[in-house]
């Protein structure tokens, strides 16, 4: 399985997870609201805070035409596309002060661009990754662009087919892009649970051999975790100062106690999951002693042969392993051996077929 790596940090199997606290509208048009969630995604524990770059000219026409209407049983049904992305889009001309303050506090930042202008624009702020999402992953035009800046990209595949994915990882490919992470995405706003389909992050990490991880719109932490143990490598989560706010993504964010919380979990399932290893651990050790183990379990006298009656697996574990037991019984006593006494290969006779 590749790894890639943004800045200095490794995103990979054998590396913690990536996690991702995405702002998207959750600035409601205010750089202060958008300053702090900022900082509670960094004191959260989140790798990295993402933001979305573009106006809604670039996405569509300012038009009232039934195309141009969300009438699509979402959140945002009664507007036209263009009010919808006039409400959501961030100001340009805070994402400068932006990143200056998130390298000033020590957390990642980077953008999801939708045009060749914000591709130029987010360059200029020498931004260290790209985010392709959901709904431009069929955009090649857009992909080739971002490839094209040498930087790791990140995919969400949302609603992509199989070969749509394949395409898009194609022309990352051809156009120089060779740090790919896809995350499997439901494009659904909030997600139910059971459209996660998270048995698709094995498919993903088989068919492309990439790090693969989680877009994940839920309101709870438990898809995320899971996805943890079928091996993402990246999470992404919005985050809100408080789903109170309102907003256009609000309703399915996380508020900062939630997304630290959601972190910590990310990172005991990370221990739990561990490493392949057989046999006691540190932590187990000292349990040995309760394993059975052959005892005598009456005075058994010197010459004596070894009976059901005198020999036992019991516990504690400090005589011969139970496996033994039918050697034992083939065999005679060479010393008084007392009940309550662990046997070892001492105890039997030297002669004894069993022990040569």
């Amino acid at each position: 399985m590749k790894t890639f790596q943004i800045q200095d940090r490794p995103i990979g199997d054998g590396h913690p997870v990536y996690v991702i606290a995405e702002i998207s509208a959750n600035h409601n048009h205010d750089y202060n609201k958008t300053v702090q969630l900022i900082d509670a995604a960094q004191t959260a524990g989140a790798d990295a805070v993402k933001l979305q770059t573009y106006t809604a000219d670039t996405l569509t026409l300012d038009c009232d035409k039934p195309h141009f209407q969300i009438q699509q049983g979402t959140l945002w049904d009664g507007q036209t596309l263009h009010q919808l992305y006039s409400g959501a889009a961030m100001p340009w001309d805070w994402q400068p002060k932006l990143k200056q303050h998130a390298d000033a506090i020590g957390i990642t930042l980077f953008s999801s661009p939708f045009d060749q202008s914000a591709v130029d624009f987010l360059q200029s702020l020498e931004v260290p990754a790209y985010k392709i999402a959901s709904f431009e992953v069929v955009d090649t035009g857009l992909l080739a662009a971002v490839a094209q800046t040498g930087k790791p990209v990140i995919v969400s595949t949302g609603m992509a087919t199989l070969q749509e994915i394949q395409l898009a990882v194609e022309t990352l490919n051809e156009n120089g892009c060779t740090q790919i992470c896809l995350l499997k995405c439901t494009s659904a706003y909030p997600a139910a649970p059971d459209s996660m389909n998270l048995a698709t992050i094995g498919a993903l990490r088989e068919q492309f051999e990439i790090p693969i991880g989680l877009s994940d719109h839920t309101l709870c932490h438990t898809a995320a975790v899971t996805s943890v143990a079928l091996g993402a490598s990246v999470i992404e989560k919005h985050i809100t100062c408080a789903r109170s706010d309102g907003g256009p993504d609000s309703s399915f964010s996380l508020e900062p106690d939630e997304f630290a919380e959601l972190i910590r979990q990310i990172r005991v399932a990370e221990a739990a999951i561990g490493k392949v290893h057989f046999g006691p651990n540190e932590n187990d050790a000292a349990n040995i002693a309760f394993r059975r183990s052959l005892f005598a379990v009456a005075d058994i006298q010197p010459g004596e042969r070894f009976t059901p009656q005198n020999v036992r697996s019991i516990r504690p574990g400090n005589g011969l392993a139970p496996k033994y037991l039918s050697n034992v019984l083939a065999a005679t006593a060479n010393k008084l051996i007392s009940r309550g006494t662990p046997l070892n290969w001492n105890d039997i006779d030297a002669d004894d077929p069993t022990q040569r």
